[in-house]
């Protein structure tokens, strides 16, 4: 074999081995990067009030008089639109295809608000409604809204804090739990959906 075929064939190796290592590189890159087009989960989550104003309810009374419930504060866990799993004592995973439409303490302040109306009849705003002149304000932190793996229970705790025009400022602790039969997207959703709105009754009954 002449040198120029000798040299010609080695280049072509030198070709190949070259475009396999970049398509072995690009095959790693992928199985560890998303690049988007992810498939959406087939639905999304929310939370559905057992008590809500009927169409065209119409509640009034003074503006002082009314009740302001605020956007719960929550842990970094809970800071997403997913469904936390508790794993162990110390990990935390999410449950697969569990997506909620908004972030949990959005959802909840949205049930507490349709809550305490519907069920106390009391005129609830929003802070930029009340312009500051509520008589009650509700606020407090979302501790636990998900999943416990192990013993398949859902928990939904809620620390508030009721603040009333000259009354001492109040802080109580509720919480529900809903056993579950599957760690899957609907049982789920459904019993932190039930668990919340027992929390958000008793708290409706304690705000008054």
């Amino acid at each position: 074999m002449s040198q120029d075929n000798e040299g010609a064939d080695m280049m072509s190796t030198f070709r190949l081995l070259k475009a396999v290592s970049v398509l072995a590189a690009t095959g790693a890159l992928a199985a560890c990067v998303s690049f988007g087009g992810a498939e959406p989960p087939p639905s999304l989550l929310s939370l559905s009030p057992d008590q809500k104003l009927s169409a065209g309810a119409m509640q009034t009374g003074p503006q002082s008089g009314s009740l302001v419930v605020g956007l719960p504060a929550a842990p970094q866990k809970l800071n997403t639109i997913r469904v936390p799993v508790q794993t162990s004592g110390t990990g935390i995973a999410y449950l697969k295809d569990a997506v909620w439409v908004d972030k949990p303490a959005r959802l909840f302040q949205d049930l507490l608000s349709e809550t305490i109306a519907a069920k106390n009849g009391r005129l609830v705003l929003t802070g930029t409604q009340a312009g500051g002149r509520a008589q009650t304000y509700l606020t407090g932190e979302l501790v636990n809204f998900g999943l416990d793996g192990p013993s398949l229970t859902v928990t939904v705790t809620y620390d508030a804090v009721k603040m009333s025009d000259d009354q001492p400022v109040e802080k109580k602790r509720f919480e529900a739990s809903e056993s579950v039969y599957a760690a899957e997207p609907g049982p789920v959703g459904a019993a932190l959906n039930k668990a919340a709105n027992k929390v958000a009754a008793d708290v409706a009954e304690w705000v008054g």
